[in-house]
């Protein structure tokens, strides 16, 4: 029996996430849709995260077991010649039993994108979030430091989440500037449920308020939602890299490599 780790890339606009829905589409739904065209039986597989309707993701992590003797090329042309032209298999490996793509992840790193400027961008409708509001991206920058540590991340955290722990480490946070395009980028050991969201739209209310990273830090410490700013919507955000300690670079900076 393989254990085959793919590498894959979605858009999620037209999905209701990644998990599977009864009533609703979903990414592992046509992904399964494409497993069973290619391995010829409906294997079941998992995913590295549970993203939300509308949220993106430029590297997701899946696996699945099998007994057919596909090489791993072969596997990422047949399953691209099956899935719609928004979703994509990046790679596709062999990984030990012992894997498993949630559980094994060290930490991820998210992206969000907003279009700033006065006037929407119709090419970027369902990828970014248009903010008319001028942003000094160095300003949001140094504000964002605020978010570094580990730290009780309970207002940075929706209702209806299941987690009790809401301890998480985060070793980078940024924000940068293309043209109108600001994008806010985190990396951290794990994220809370509409964690990056909740950060996003604080750091919005500190682009009004001209709050900085003391105030920022100080949200973080109250542990209290109401301090926090609004959700971001779904469709600025990006699952962008999921790092496996064993594999490549840690999301902390440093390297294991077997």
């Amino acid at each position: 029996m393989r254990h085959l780790l793919l590498t894959i890339r979605y858009r999620g606009t037209r999905y209701h996430g990644y998990q599977v829905q009864q009533n609703a589409l979903s990414v592992a739904q046509v992904v399964q849709d494409a497993v069973e065209q290619v391995f010829g039986a409906r294997l079941p597989v998992k995913g590295c995260s549970r993203t939300d309707a509308g949220v993106h993701a430029n590297q997701f992590a899946l696996t699945l077991y099998t007994e057919r003797q596909i090489p791993c090329p072969n596997v990422v042309r047949a399953m691209n010649v099956h899935l719609p032209e928004d979703i994509a298999v990046l790679d596709c490996r062999e990984v030990s039993d012992t894997f498993h793509p949630r559980y094994s992840c060290t930490g991820k790193r998210y992206l969000y994108q907003i279009w700033n400027s006065p006037v929407r961008n119709p090419f970027l409708t369902d990828l970014a979030l248009h903010w008319p509001h001028p942003l000094d991206a160095a300003e949001l920058d140094a504000a964002a430091q605020g978010f570094l540590g580990t730290h009780d991340f309970s207002a940075f955290c929706s209702a209806g989440s299941s987690v009790e722990d809401h301890v998480r480490t985060i070793y980078q946070a940024s924000v940068s500037r293309q043209g109108e395009l600001v994008t806010f980028s985190v990396t951290g050991n794990g994220f809370l449920y509409n964690m990056v969201r909740i950060m996003v739209g604080t750091l919005l209310q500190a682009a009004r308020e001209h709050l900085g990273a003391a105030e920022i830090a100080a949200i973080v410490e109250r542990g209290d939602r109401a301090k926090a700013g609004v959700t971001a919507p779904a469709h600025g955000l990006y699952l962008d890299r999921v790092f496996y300690g064993d594999m490549e670079d840690r999301p902390d900076g440093t390297v294991d490599r077997p």
